[in-house]
């Protein structure tokens, strides 16, 4: 995997066979452009309305790294943590979210990179458990 050419937007450590710096790997906004993008539209608790997101199938991006593991750590800019399932994003299709409504998303706004589910998609996501798994301001994935 080559090395990023802009400013690093996550890292993701752990039980991954693909690297590009020491023992992890490190990308940049282009780079996880590259692995090709997909969109979907929910509602969500923190916006008004219907949101359309768009960003990286988590399971793409598991994939690409050749992943082995069960739950993924994810942890945001202000160091909050919530494990998930790896199951959940192959079962429900999450994404890492780098725009919302067509516009990167900023930190100050749950970017650069959201954990989104699609919400409206299964009655069962609109429960306090999901929302707990996307993580906002993602920085760092450690596969487990």
């Amino acid at each position: 995997m080559a090395a990023p050419t802009g400013p690093i937007l996550l890292t993701v450590s752990g039980n991954i066979q693909v690297h590009n710096r020491d023992a992890t790997a490190v990308f940049d906004r282009a780079m996880l452009e590259a692995l090709g993008l997909i969109a979907f539209t929910t509602h969500t608790p923190w916006y008004e309305g219907q949101v359309t997101f768009e960003g990286v199938p988590m399971m793409r991006l598991l994939e690409r790294l050749g992943a082995r593991g069960t739950s993924v750590t994810a942890k945001a800019l202000n160091d909050y943590a919530t494990e998930i399932p790896i199951d959940d994003f192959a079962r429900f299709g999450t994404i890492l979210a780098m725009k919302r409504n067509g516009a990167n998303m900023p930190v100050r706004d749950k970017g650069p990179l959201f954990i989104v589910y699609p919400y409206d998609s299964a009655p069962e996501l609109n429960a306090r458990l999901y929302y707990s798994r996307s993580a906002w301001q993602v920085a760092q994935l450690i596969v487990r």
